[in-house]
């Protein structure tokens, strides 16, 4: 018995190594000889395509439920001497590659190691931050109504994927390598984030993406004002964010509570949100007091202010009610809920 085992141990072994393609060729070969030595054998009623299939799966994974076996001796010396034994060995094998290809597929995405270049209409998040980057992902889901895309994280720590059933994942020693940029599809990407350990890794990283074709949005955070100046002076294109807590803690010292506005304004997860549409282009325009009233009374949403684009300088908020909104300009807005532009019946403005 031992034996047995041994020798079924080493020919699984050895078919493991096989390709996919010689594998299916070895399986073919055995099911066709099995069905030759039964039909030598006599034994018309497992003959048929589905007879045999049923009877060849049953007897091979030694399930064996006896409705059709061999009636002959010579039949049933076939099966106990060559289509038992060796469809356990071929089956086995099958079953431990396939089995092995999920696996290594699966300890592959969680490493980091896939290719995303394919993908599109995604958000790319580059860096990342134990405490940070959760709640990041957090808010982006925590927009019900925003459009079903799929958000990556690219890092150069060595971890596996820390939100796997939410963040696909990439790994690469260096952040601004454009092959571990390619892997992450961020050319056809349509949002980028860039939040990594320090401003100088920050401001390597935006620049290598901005050296790619992507039309994708780009948004940094900085620590200091100057780096994100002297980002923004190279690429107006991306949006870069820097520290606005004193900001933020002067304007609560001034009027208490103001903490909480922003808090809120920001964050997806509690309360009435700011959002952005973006008007569309064959709109005839109207003005920002009949804006204002529309979005109120058709979506209990509040108009924040307008811009011509969704970078550079030339945000108006809370401009005056004749000032016009045109076609192509974005519009900033706070309500409980993302409204999308279809949903806007702007002709009736």
């Amino acid at each position: 018995m031992d034996f047995l085992k041994s020798t079924v141990r080493f020919f699984h072994h050895q078919f493991l190594r096989l390709s996919w393609l010689a594998l299916l060729l070895v399986l073919a070969v055995h099911v066709l000889l099995s069905w030759c030595l039964m039909y030598l054998a006599g034994e018309a009623e497992l003959l048929a395509p589905v007879q045999w299939l049923y009877f060849y799966m049953t007897t091979s994974t030694t399930i064996g439920y006896g409705d059709f076996s061999p009636t002959t001796e010579l039949g049933q010396v076939f099966a106990a001497l060559f289509i038992m034994p060796g469809g356990v060995v071929l089956l086995a094998a099958v079953l431990g590659k396939l089995s092995s290809f999920f696996i290594t597929s699966w300890r592959k995405d969680m490493q980091g190691l896939g290719d995303y270049s394919d993908l599109t209409n995604h958000i790319v998040i580059f860096g990342w931050s134990r405490y940070h980057t959760p709640k990041m992902v957090e808010l982006i889901y925590g927009d019900s109504r925003r459009e079903n895309r799929n958000v990556l994280l690219c890092t150069s720590q060595e971890i596996d994927n820390p939100l796997p059933e939410q963040l696909l994942f990439i790994r690469g020693k260096n952040l601004n390598d454009p092959t571990t940029i390619q892997r992450t599809g961020v050319v056809n990407a349509a949002r980028v984030i860039v939040f990594r350990e320090g401003d100088d890794r920050t401001l390597a990283t935006c620049l290598s993406i901005a050296a790619t074709t992507t039309r994708a949005h780009i948004v940094a955070w900085f620590d200091n004002r100057e780096m994100a100046g002297l980002l923004h002076s190279h690429c107006p294109q991306i949006e870069c964010h820097s520290n606005i807590s004193m900001e933020l803690l002067v304007r609560s010292a001034q009027d208490p509570g103001s903490s909480r506005v922003q808090q809120q304004l920001l964050s997806t997860l509690v309360g009435p949100t700011q959002y952005s549409v973006r008007v569309p282009d064959d709109f005839a325009g109207t003005t920002f007091g009949r804006l204002l009233e529309f979005f109120k009374v058709n979506h209990e949403a509040i108009a924040l202010g307008v811009a011509e684009s969704a970078t550079g300088n030339n945000l108006r908020l809370n401009p005056s009610s004749i000032e016009r909104v045109e076609a192509g300009q974005v519009v900033y807005y706070m309500a409980a809920q993302r409204i999308h532009g279809s949903e806007i019946l702007w002709g009736n403005m």
